[in-house]
């Protein structure tokens, strides 16, 4: 049955895959279905990338919520678009190394059910996803037990007792809650639980703070951070419940993680009824970890250690899990030892020559006292007694069960054999639920890189690439990180950027780091310890090189707080981040290098600055079309020539950008060298042209205004120019009469062989000459053009006007004619000589 329904459409754009993403994450996310989240992601990237990408139409996204799952259906427009069972070349159709059909591969591996639907206007791919089922909580009473054998507690039990509405915010906060963490009721009645939450951070396993403040019953652990600044592992009971106005709120029991017993519950066993016939045989494993068993590994691994404390009445257990190449054990599991100091430390597999330093076969110590460094992990933990068992599966290791006691000679071999006995029993279900995590998280990392690349590849921008690889590691990753970039080989390695996901921590961070001696740049890849920041700012370290284009740009560092440790798993996801992350770092240097290049060569082929010529007003307007261009294919420039003698000239040489601006370099400088020659207007176009067609295939047509400017001693101008193909210069009168002021001849850059000739006008006092290229007379809005009346126009309103006032005139009229912005280049050149009493 389908009890809810969300769609949306995205437009066949690249970015578009990942609004689809977020959508359906969005969507899933707010049903509550966290579970199945990543896969449903990591499908739908595929799928929509098929339609917008390869099928290039919209696609539409469908999600259907039921019960037990959800039901995602992506269409496109492409109906036509065949799925062939074969391919021509008899290769399978979706194969991994083609770029087609992966999606499909995709929905095959991780969908429960999938399928494709042709209709007469689209095609439907769509696959379901079935919720995993979560075991319902039972209740029982336990067995009589001698009273040596019950858990430990402290004195005054304290049990924290909080209530969280409808928002999530804490509502409630009683005197044992205030006493556990140190915050008084009134500095936390409001906030966020999750605010002060420590949920576990590994992507794609586990349960968020809010997806478990949505069940109706929850009970597990996590950490709560303190008044203090520490973390403080807690068992807590959530129940959801209703107040007499029927709102929904959440009352949470907490305790101490290592006085869980008093509110976990607790196992029922197996019912027997006196018929022995009809019962099944005893499970070893459901003996010895009890009925149901946990369905999360985490949970499966603390029940094994508490069994295994209690079955040999010891004062501590642990388990510890193999790395792949079964050179190292990681710490899962603890009880009656710091559990939150040392999760995920590592300690070596062959710890001595002796087969008691060794994990791969049980040993009984009986006194650490006496072997110094023996069993790595109890080291001043004040144990003193110790038995180990290997746990293997077919032969391989899989990792180490213990339990040690703090009174000397308490084991011997009959204790490791019971031990061993119970490993055996627990092996093979630890493995399975280890892949099975592993399966998660391979799942929710390949979601975060993909998203995690989306964004990197969306910004060429180098302070903004460096912002979006802090943000993306915490606290994802880690709890603090720092970003050091390197400009060249030279040069030392500089703290370019820092985040910690407490941000009133971020200053007192970086001014620590910045005490401390910079990482060492190493071109090996992987993560490595780095002591000295350890040292500085407390907790594990790890920097792992920036590698882009074979070499060494800068290093993340990674930092967990004291009592913390990263994960394999955790730093292998680090190390394909920062390879992502370096590349797109390096791409952003070369953006930002390059731009300034460009710029910085756009910028020399503008002129220096126009001179102070007396008795006149001059206003020069240019606008460059193409984001990022300084200069384009229309140019102006206005030059001294020789005493009293000024050149000036306005052009646009075919086309628009660097090719375009090329042309206009040359032009520009061989104007004033020809014109300072002494050469007349004519003969200076005339061997600009020759330059032109010396170009050859590089060469381009050139429309030019060219003239010299001389003011005369009355306080008018005596201009001489040559209009070689350009818009006609426009003469404006006191009176507001418009004419043009010159008359066309053929442009440059076409033929070898060119007739120019001079004319020769006089400006009065008030009159303006305005020069503009095609940018402003060809400004369109549809069908309609600005044109050479248009322009008329516009100057016939500007009598009594400066020069600059002029220009920016027709500069609004232009920008004003159409809403788009403009596709071509503009420039625009007025002259005006002023009045004598404007003077004064």
């Amino acid at each position: 049955m389908i009890t809810a329904r969300a769609a949306a459409s995205f437009t066949p754009q690249g970015r578009s895959v990942a609004a689809a993403r977020a959508f359906v994450r969005d969507t899933l996310q707010g049903w509550g279905f966290a579970d199945i989240v990543d896969d449903a992601v990591v499908l739908t990237s595929e799928l929509v990338t098929n339609a917008v990408v390869h099928a290039g139409t919209q696609a539409e996204v469908l999600c259907l919520r039921a019960e037990d799952g959800v039901r995602v259906e992506i269409a496109d427009r492409y109906p036509e678009r065949e799925l062939p069972l074969r391919h021509p070349d008899e290769r399978p159709y979706a194969d991994p190394d083609r770029e087609s059909g992966r999606g499909l591969m995709l929905c095959a591996a991780l969908a429960t059910r999938w399928g494709v639907e042709y209709t007469a206007t689209h095609k439907h791919v769509w696959f379901r996803l079935d919720l995993p089922d979560r075991p319902v909580g039972t209740r029982s009473a336990g067995p009589v037990v001698p009273d040596q054998f019950l858990p430990l507690a402290d004195s005054r039990v304290r049990v924290a007792v909080l209530q969280v509405d409808a928002s999530d915010a804490v509502s409630a906060w009683n005197e044992d809650a205030e006493h556990v963490f140190g915050y008084a009721a009134e500095k936390v009645v409001g906030r966020p639980l999750a605010e002060l939450a420590a949920w576990p951070q590994t992507p794609g396993t586990g349960t968020g703070i809010a997806e478990a403040l949505r069940l109706s019953r929850w009970e597990g652990s996590y950490g709560i951070r303190g008044a203090d600044g520490r973390v403080i592992p807690v068992y807590a009971s959530h129940l959801r419940v209703r107040d007499a106005h029927g709102e929904p709120s959440i009352v949470c029991l907490l305790v101490h993680d290592d006085e869980r017993a008093l509110l976990q519950t607790p196992v029922r066993a197996p019912a027997t009824d006196g018929q022995l016939s009809d019962a099944r045989p005893a499970d070893p494993f459901e003996v010895f970890i009890g009925s149901p068993a946990p369905d999360d590994l985490d949970g499966l691994l603390q029940r094994t250690v508490e069994r295994a404390r209690d079955m040999l009445d010891a004062d501590a257990a642990f388990l510890l899990l193999a790395t792949d190449d079964e050179t190292e054990l990681e710490v899962r599991a603890t009880t009656g030892l710091p559990s939150t100091r040392q999760r995920f430390a590592r300690v070596p597999v062959e710890a001595g020559t002796s087969r008691y330093g060794s994990a791969r076969l049980p040993a009984v110590h009986d006194d650490l006292s006496a072997v110094p460094g023996a069993v790595p992990l109890l080291e001043s933990t004040g144990m003193r007694s110790v038995v180990t068992v290997p746990l293997k599966v077919e032969g391989r290791l899989t990792g180490s069960l213990g339990v040690a006691a703090e009174n000397p000679g308490r084991y011997s071999n009959e204790e490791a054999l019971r031990l061993q006995f119970a490993a055996d029993r627990i092996a093979l279900a630890v493995e399975s639920a280890r892949l099975g995590e592993l399966e998660r998280l391979r799942r929710g990392s390949l979601s975060f890189l993909v998203e995690a690349s989306d964004l990197l590849a969306g910004t060429l921008d180098r302070d903004q690439t460096l912002a979006l690889m802090a943000q993306m590691t915490v606290p994802t990753l880690a709890t603090w990180c720092a970003v050091y970039t390197i400009a060249d080989p030279a040069s030392d390695p500089y703290l370019a950027y820092v985040l910690h996901e407490d941000e009133e921590r971020i200053d007192g961070l970086k001014a620590l780091l910045s005490r401390v001696e910079p990482p060492e740049p190493v071109r090996e890849a992987g993560a490595r310890p780095w002591p000295a920041t350890a040292a500085a700012v407390g907790g594990e370290t790890v920097v792992l090189p920036l590698l882009a284009r074979n070499r060494v740009i800068g290093m993340l560092t990674l930092g967990k707080p004291s009592g913390e440790h990263f994960r394999r798993e955790i730093l292998e996801l680090a190390d394909d981040l920062s390879r992502r992350a370096a590349l797109a770092l390096d791409n952003a240097r070369l953006y930002s290098e390059r731009t300034a290049i460009s710029r910085s060569l756009q910028r020399s082929l503008l002129p220096p600055g126009s001179p102070a010529i007396p008795g006149m007003e001059v206003e020069v307007i240019y606008r460059a079309a193409g984001e990022g261009n300084e200069v384009g294919g229309d140019f102006y420039d206005v030059f001294p020539i020789r005493d009293g003698a000024y050149g000036f000239a306005i052009g646009d040489v075919c086309g628009t950008g660097p090719e375009a601006a090329a042309v206009t370099g040359l032009a520009r400088h061989a104007l004033r060298l020809l014109a300072r020659e002494g050469l007349g207007g004519p003969a200076v176009l005339e061997r600009l042209n020759a330059a032109i067609l010396d170009e050859g295939a590089r060469s381009r047509f050139l429309t030019l205004l060219y003239g010299e400017l001389h003011p005369q001693p009355d306080g008018g101008a005596l201009m001489k120019v040559v209009c070689a193909g350009h818009p006609l210069p426009l003469r404006l009168r006191p009176d507001g009469e418009v004419t043009p002021a010159a008359e066309p001849q053929p442009l440059l850059g076409v033929m070898d062989d060119l007739e120019l000739y001079e004319q020769t006008l006089s400006l009065d006092p008030g009159d303006v000459l305005l020069c503009v290229t095609d940018g402003v007379t060809e400004r369109r809005e549809g069908t309609r053009m600005l044109g050479d009346d248009g322009l008329t126009e516009v100057l016939t309103t500007c009598t009594g006007l400066t020069a600059g006032a002029v220009a920016a005139r027709v500069l609004r009229a232009v920008e004003r004619f159409a809403a788009e912005p403009a596709s071509d280049d503009m420039a625009i050149l007025a002259f005006r000589v002023p009045h004598p009493r404007e003077g004064t």
